[in-house]
């Protein structure tokens, strides 16, 4: 390689050093901002940051979302099937209703819901009720 190009690379990487150390920097004074802003937030959206601080997370501390959200939400490697059956990590479960959630309050698998627009809930209810006495 001649002394020229071997110049122009160091060149070129403190030019990138350079940029990625202010790039650093404007990340900090950002952070810094927006746990000032944390203190005190503004009541206007006016008021907030539109610089690189609004690119900053507000709140939140340090835990990242999936270390403690997540979590509630059961395995991962859950699959629900429509025929009823469950799988955890590609093997049926043994008991699928292990995997069931609570009914969502006023959803169509809740039963204390009142019946949709549209549909007729107390002859549903005798429907079901006839079948069972006829067993």
């Amino acid at each position: 390689m001649s002394e020229e190009t071997t110049e122009q690379q160091s060149t070129d990487q403190d030019d990138a050093h350079a940029k990625a150390q202010e790039a650093e920097e404007k990340h900090e004074r950002a952070k810094e901002k927006m746990e000032e802003l944390e203190k005190n937030p503004p009541e206007k959206l006016e008021d907030w940051p539109d610089d690189e601080a609004k690119y900053e997370t507000f709140g939140g501390g340090e835990s990242n979302y999936d270390e403690h959200h997540e979590e509630a939400l059961g395995e991962a490697d859950v699959r629900h099937h429509e025929d009823g059956k469950v799988e955890v990590k590609g093997e049926e479960a043994d008991n699928p209703d292990d995997y069931k959630g609570e009914p969502i309050p006023g959803g169509p698998t809740d039963p204390d819901a009142p019946a949709a627009p549209g549909e007729d809930k107390e002859n549903d209810e005798a429907k079901a009720s006839a079948e069972d006495s006829d067993d």
